[in-house]
């Protein structure tokens, strides 16, 4: 198990931002949204539960290899502070569940969230790495797949046809992102006061209590009484959601004008 593990070890100098590693997968997202944008729109019903299954299983593959890889670095000693329930940890739970339940409301939620927090997330980390990439060569592989997948997938539930752009059908996404919040703040009380961090950080989505947030803009708010901040933050993500939402929106809302315009000088 170790030779497995140090063969999945393998190293490599620390990727930069923009640098040929980046722009490769960069590009490769790229590629795959505008093959989504040509394609997306005529897929069956089968195939659309295929891609958003075979996502979620690729997402389950990798978050299996990202904890026994950060186990075994640090003497099969589980990490804590990588526990899979992070904000872009999400769609490996959304998209299971999208993918297994049938059309409906609750689906449309679920889809509406990775069109907008999902998608808002993956260019976040894809424009903006920041300090995702290490020396580790399948884990910086794993972060641009994941978050690369994460732009790929949310574009597509945008443009496969099967969501109404709706503001009704949007704050069904917000309570999805709502919930989420809600089972970060209850693992972060429980996990924190449950006595097994051993001095550990245990930060899901980085609005523990006890523990600093380190995304930026957000981190600077963490002074104010911690259920005001946490306020700001869900805001912060609907707003930032919002926007990503806005633009398929307004394209939906002009093609209508347009058949409906068309329709009514035939």
């Amino acid at each position: 198990m170790n030779k497995f593990m140090e063969f999945l070890n393998g190293q490599m100098p620390t990727p930069t931002l923009y640098g040929w590693f980046h722009l490769l997968f960069l590009a490769i997202t790229t590629a795959l949204c505008i093959l989504v944008v040509i394609k997306g729109r005529k897929t069956s019903d089968k195939a659309d539960r295929a891609i958003i299954l075979s996502f979620a299983i690729i997402c389950i593959v990798l978050e299996t290899y990202k904890q026994l890889n950060f186990s075994y670095n640090n003497g099969w000693n589980y990490q804590w502070y990588a526990f899979p329930f992070q904000f872009c940890s999400s769609p490996i739970y959304i998209a299971l569940l999208a993918g297994i339940f049938n059309k409906g409301k609750f689906n449309n939620a679920l889809r509406m969230f990775l069109g907008t927090f999902g998608l808002f997330a993956g260019l976040t980390v894809m424009f903006y790495p920041g300090d995702v990439f290490i020396s580790t060569i399948g884990i910086n592989i794993q972060t641009m797949v994941w978050h690369g997948g994460m732009v790929v997938i949310g574009l597509y539930c945008l443009v496969s046809g099967r969501l109404q752009f709706t503001i009704k059908q949007f704050f069904s996404g917000v309570l999805v992102f709502v919930v989420l919040v809600a089972i970060a703040i209850t693992l972060n009380i429980v996990v924190y006061n449950s006595g097994v961090l051993n001095g550990e950080t245990f930060n899901m989505f980085f609005i523990s209590p006890y523990f600093t947030c380190t995304l930026p803009v957000l981190n600077l708010f963490q002074h104010l009484p911690y259920p005001i901040f946490v306020l700001i933050y869900i805001l912060g993500f609907i707003l930032a959601a919002f926007i990503t939402f806005v633009i398929p929106y307004t394209i939906s809302k002009k093609s209508k004008k347009a058949v409906l315009k068309d329709t009514n000088q035939s």
